[in-house]
């Protein structure tokens, strides 16, 4: 579950924090734009779930430039950067690490050495995470969310700040072994990487057929980003927007009072009370990044698709109707209102409300 968030209000010192944010979110797009062209919103999303101290499922088909994009963010935040090629055969120690027995020239005794896996690192590509056993997975998601690695009895703490980003290709599924919904919770955001626009592919075919400089600067450290990830839990949020959350998310809950026809037709189950935090938690980073120090109802519908879409599970029938979550969500936007009056005035959201 995520952290609770602290309730001292925003200094001046932290509005000055807020202006230099904004700044690098622009200069981090402005250097990621040397070397990948187009992605925009998936960049805004994956820097979101980082200053949310959060972690991201990508889904996209290959040739996409997802590795080469977290790379390049890896560069311009000036952190350590990991791929994991995840295959069958890949065990746990194999990602995590393992001990070893070595000599002591001293004293010529043998003693255990621990040697780090690419875990240790701050940012980890876990590139087709859904290739590898349950057991593998395990590990990673312990990694997530305990951040640290348990071989043997002894626990190794992992470097900090630490972001997971897992890719899964949608188009190839033998030979997989998809992550339970239970285990795809415990990521804030799928975000779906898509085929450029025409313009964009213009400009990707001109680029990567001729010698381009592709030289990063660093614009955030690490201890800067976990200065930031303190300051997004200290942005309020008013009742009014944990209010619209909560209507956005109980929806969802088949069997449960005030949910629409749409949804009971549609789905086999609804999202969890973590749906809410990473919704909460997503929107005040976002209103950070574009220079505001409080959360509005379109922080909220704005990450509304990635937070959703891997926490509800369509049935039978909103299959062979080729309804998809995007599209539950799109409605469930449509059908909720965002102003303050509407929503406490609705005879069916006070029943959700009471529930």
């Amino acid at each position: 579950m995520a952290d609770q968030a602290t309730t001292a209000p925003l200094a001046e010192t932290d509005l000055e924090s807020i202006r230099k944010l904004r700044d690098a979110f622009n200069d981090i797009k402005k250097q990621l734009g040397r070397v990948i062209v187009g992605q925009d919103q998936v960049i805004e999303e994956l820097l979101i779930a980082l200053f949310a101290r959060s972690h991201c499922i990508l889904e996209g088909v290959p040739g996409l430039a997802k590795t080469l994009m977290i790379s390049t963010l890896a560069r311009c935040l000036a952190l350590d950067f990991s791929r994991i090629q995840f295959t069958p055969d890949l065990m746990p120690s194999d990602i995590t690490g393992t001990d070893v027995i070595e000599e002591n020239r001293t004293t010529g005794q043998r003693e255990f050495r621990f040697l780090s896996g690419p875990l240790f690192a701050n940012i980890v590509l876990a590139d087709e995470i859904n290739r590898t056993p349950p057991k593998t997975q395990a590990a990673l998601l312990e990694a997530m969310q305990e951040r640290q690695v348990t071989v043997g009895r002894v626990r190794h703490k992992l470097s900090d700040p630490f972001f997971v980003l897992a890719t899964q290709n949608p188009i190839e599924q033998e030979g997989t072994y998809p992550l339970p919904e239970a285990q795809q919770d415990r990521f804030m955001f799928k975000v779906f990487v898509k085929y450029p626009s025409f313009n964009e592919e213009f400009e990707i075919a001109r680029r990567t057929t001729a010698l381009v400089s592709d030289e990063i600067t660093p614009v955030l450290n690490g201890q800067q980003i976990l200065d930031l990830q303190r300051l997004v839990r200290r942005v309020p949020v008013t009742d009014h927007v944990i209010q619209y959350t909560l209507a956005l998310v109980r929806q969802t809950r088949i069997g449960e009072p005030g949910v629409p026809k749409f949804i009971r037709d549609w789905l086999s189950w609804g999202a969890g009370p973590r749906a809410v935090q990473f919704l909460i938690l997503g929107g005040k980073a976002r209103a950070l990044l574009h220079g505001r120090a409080h959360v509005q109802c379109e922080d909220v519908q704005a990450l509304a698709y990635p937070v959703l879409r891997h926490r509800i599970l369509t049935n039978f029938t909103a299959a062979s109707e080729g309804v998809i979550p995007d599209t539950v969500i799109k409605k469930l936007l449509e059908e909720t209102p965002s102003r303050e009056g509407e929503l406490t005035r609705d005879e069916r959201f006070k029943k959700i409300f009471a529930s």
